[in-house]
């Protein structure tokens, strides 16, 4: 590799995955590419990272942004990982066009991987090009952007760099390099690779312990660390599952290697968001059977999570029999914990503070009346806010039958809600479909205004602002006719 990077482009710490867990990467680089254009950069991330966003503007910085012009001796890492796909096993997945950039200890001293995607193949691309187009790296940057201002936690996007080069698919495309920031990368599919494809027991044991180390230490301390890391996992994907499911987030591809272990969302390419209420929603053109349509994300989300503990079962009991016994009361919990977090999330979104009596019922009979009338997910919660201040029009244009809601409004309203709280949960604008294909059309045919307009929108998405009303709009096509593919 080049000498060393200037200063202050982003400050490298020890490379602790590549320290930990031999066996589980190949060293390997990025492709060089031959004309780069920086179309965008997320400037308070690079300052959370402790670098310096004009540095990497400059030709170095952009270079470091592709994989190039690292410090001598830096490692730069394909990951290895497996994974239940659509439910079908595959063993050997892995970074097939993405590397481990490096590792960042941010301004509040979590430790977060730097990685990109699109920067060439590896030898884990299963014939695939190893490269990425530039519609679907502005996707991912603008999706997980707006996913974090609407509070879910999520990997997010630092940059997208142009390539210079012609990605071939249905269409020659423009091509790209993203680079993203996570709390890690492992995954589900990690520890399903060590356990059953490379049934390595050392490395599975160092794998649970860096994963302990790095996001759930507390389980360092318990009598069995492997089950109290499956139980923190369990806890955390059922509160992001929930949060996903307050603001309409139909992920599309929740395969096990799509699954972290920090309870991140990662991988943004079948997702969007729903437009009319439906648990049904399905918008990936490959899933044929709804299995991630939006209403199955929790029973999907405990299937992935029983496969984690399928692979921790030797690091929790001396034999199976009492492994399996230790681990089914954890993932027996998930659906308590999910629908605790939903309770809360959904009280908030109708700005109680405290539950009522008869929560449920409440809640039930709200989502039975959006779902017979057409009501928008986003766009119902902020209506509701509006009535609650004494609009009683609010539900016009809304809902198909207003006057259907008057008895649950009547009982909703009896309960005193907030809708200046509701208005700080309930966002106006989210990536409504419509508008990030018409973005995206637009960046990949080198206009990135209509993009940059989506993106300021959704990452500030509580307040409303005039002149934006177009981006609180569904596209009035229904849910139904939109379809996402996975950009690969």
């Amino acid at each position: 590799m080049s000498s060393a990077a200037p200063p202050l482009l982003l400050p490298f710490a020890e490379a602790t995955y590549v320290r930990d867990l031999a066996g589980l990467f190949v060293a390997w680089e990025a492709d060089a590419a031959p004309a780069p254009e920086l179309l965008v950069l997320n400037d308070a991330l690079v300052r959370v990272l402790g670098g310096d966003p004009d540095a990497l503007r400059t030709p170095a910085g952009v270079g470091l942004l592709l994989g190039s012009g690292l410090p001598d001796g830096h490692p730069t890492v394909a990951q290895g990982y497996a994974g239940h796909q659509f439910g079908g096993w595959s063993p050997r997945l892995g970074d097939g066009r993405a590397l481990l950039l490096g590792e960042v200890i941010d301004a509040g001293g979590v430790r977060r991987d730097v990685h990109l995607k699109g920067s060439g193949r590896t030898p884990f691309a299963r014939g695939g090009d190893g490269k990425a187009a530039v519609g679907p790296m502005l996707r991912e940057h603008l999706v997980s952007e707006a996913m974090h201002a609407l509070g879910v936690p999520t990997t997010r996007a630092l940059a997208v760099v142009a390539t210079g080069e012609t990605v071939r698919r249905e269409t020659p495309l423009p091509g790209a390099v993203l680079a993203r920031v996570a709390a890690s990368h492992l995954r589900v599919g990690t520890f399903q690779y060590v356990a059953a494809t490379l049934r390595d027991g050392d490395l599975l044991r160092r794998l649970a312990e860096h994963a302990i180390a790095r996001h759930h230490p507390d389980a360092a301390a318990a009598d069995r660390p492997a089950l109290a890391l499956l139980d923190a996992v369990v806890a955390a994907q059922a509160a992001l599952i929930a949060r996903w499911m307050h603001v309409g987030f139909v992920h599309g591809v929740m395969n096990t290697d799509n699954m972290t272990i920090s309870g991140e969302t990662i991988d943004y390419g079948p997702c969007a968001f729903m437009d009319a209420y439906d648990p049904g929603t399905v918008f990936s053109s490959i899933d044929h059977g709804g299995r991630y349509a939006y209403g199955s994300q929790p029973a999907v989300a405990q299937w992935n999570l029983a496969r984690l503990a399928e692979a921790l079962l030797p690091l929790i009991g001396d034999d199976q029999e009492s492994a399996v016994a230790a681990v089914m009361p954890v993932l027996e919990a998930f659906p308590d914990r999910f629908a605790a977090a939903w309770r809360d999330g959904m009280h908030a979104k109708l700005g109680l503070a405290d539950g009522p009596g008869d929560e449920e019922s409440l809640v039930d009979g709200l989502l039975t009346l959006l779902g017979d009338h057409d009501a928008d997910w986003t766009s119902a919660f902020r209506a509701l806010a509006g009535y609650a201040r004494g609009d009683g029009d609010a539900l016009t244009g809304v809902v198909a039958a207003p006057a259907a809601f008057a008895d649950w409004l009547r009982r909703w309203t009896a309960l005193g809600p907030d809708p200046d709280a509701m208005d700080r949960v309930n966002p106006l604008y989210i990536p409504r479909n419509h508008l990030v294909e018409d973005a995206l059309a637009q960046a990949t045919a080198g206009d990135l205004g209509p993009y940059r307009r989506l993106l300021d929108a959704v990452t500030r998405p509580f307040e409303a602002r005039a002149g934006l009303e177009a981006y609180a709009r569904p596209s009035g096509d229904g849910g139904d006719v939109y379809v996402t593919y996975c950009g690969t």
